[in-house]
């Protein structure tokens, strides 16, 4: 943890005054969402739309090589804004005002192998309610990876930069399985008969992913057959690569913090935003990257505001970093060059051996 040189031990009233302003900016930008936001995510729906019905008409005409480039590039465009910033902020329910069934948090259903309903679970509850928390929060590391050393080691971790190379490459795999809690089938802590049972939804959900991309569409190509699973197959791949890609990078940098479970006991408004802070991580680019990342670019606002228009996230972050100047906290941002780079050096670095780093209750608890 670096916060001794980052950050500044904030009193009660300072945690407070802190958490009150962050309110206040929620509040006046939940008070201006509206019409502009609402078409704003009716284009994104539009965007995935016809983007997939030009990739997939595309991939039709792939006996031409650039054709199939084109569908396949489409394609994943459509894929990708369909799960960064169309599914998993809808999910959030950042556009429920809208009472728009199709745009309902609480019944979307999006374009992967898992479940909405696993990840409203996984994500939207105990990951941005237990924050960075050591074993209350199943995205530290997905139970696959060692990212800090606080993580106790095993020879198991020697392995992890040929693991994080495959779990990248099947991201959405990992994210329709990591609610199972294999590992706890496997010690025998939990029984095979909710296994199966949780396991239910997850297979028709898998079946239904892989009749669509792998039998049905490429079926429609007849002799393109098997150019148009390949399409399917790469799109779906390269969706997969640039999740992985930026969740790490929102989550894993070098200054990221894990905390202890004793960091809920009495946590305020503040201290719970502080936690979002310290451990989130930002990417600097253009408006186009911002949108092709579902705005977690702005990993630090979607922590601290989940249920507000990811759209909000660039305006809102000039005034969130202005607090942190105020405040004496660190606003960890960098170009996505920079920050995977750290990302890789954690999966290397404690791949290896290291010194269990002894947790202590950061000065997120006030004074």
């Amino acid at each position: 943890m670096n916060n001794s040189i980052h950050n500044r031990k904030l009193s009660a009233e300072e945690l407070a005054q802190f958490g009150a302003e962050l309110d206040a900016l929620r509040a006046r930008t939940m008070a201006d969402v509206g019409e502009v936001d609402a078409r704003y995510i009716r284009n994104i729906v539009k965007a995935v739309r016809y983007s997939e019905v030009a990739g997939r008409g595309l991939l039709y005409a792939s006996i031409f090589p650039p054709a199939w480039v084109a569908g396949t590039s489409l394609l994943a465009l459509s894929k990708i804004l369909e799960n960064m910033e169309l599914g998993h902020n809808v999910m959030h329910g950042q556009y429920d005002w809208m009472r728009d069934p199709h745009l309902n948090g609480k019944t979307y259903e999006w374009d992967i192998v898992g479940t909405s309903d696993n990840w409203r679970k996984t994500h939207n509850f105990k990951h941005h309610t237990y924050t960075n928390i050591r074993g209350m929060d199943d995205d530290i590391g997905y139970g696959l990876l060692r990212l800090f050393p606080e993580q106790r080691w095993k020879p198991f971790y020697l392995g992890q930069p040929i693991y994080a190379v495959i779990f990248a490459l099947l991201f959405q795999w990992g994210v329709a399985i990591q609610d199972l809690e294999l590992g706890k089938v496997f010690s025998g802590k939990k029984s095979k008969e909710q296994f199966k049972e949780e396991l239910k939804p997850i297979k028709q959900k898998i079946n239904r992913q892989l009749l669509k991309d792998y039998v049905f569409f490429p079926l429609l190509a007849g002799p393109f057959f098997l150019p148009v699973l390949l399409g399917n197959m790469t799109a779906n791949v390269l969706r997969s690569l640039w999740t992985f890609m930026i969740i790490f990078c929102g989550h894993f940098t070098a200054d990221a913090e894990v905390f202890p479970k004793s960091v809920l006991e009495n946590e305020t408004r503040g201290s719970w935003y502080l936690r979002q802070l310290r451990g989130s991580s930002n990417l600097t680019g253009n408006k186009a990257f911002h949108i092709l990342s579902g705005n977690l670019s702005h990993q630090i606002e979607h922590h601290l505001f989940p249920d507000v228009p990811a759209r909000r996230y660039a305006a809102m972050s000039i005034e969130v970093q202005a607090i942190c100047q105020r405040y004496g906290q660190h606003y960890n941002t960098g170009s996505l060059v920079k920050q995977f780079g750290q990302v890789c050096g954690r999966i290397l670095r404690y791949s290896l051996p290291s010194k269990t780093k002894r947790v202590e209750v950061v000065e997120v608890l006030a004074v």
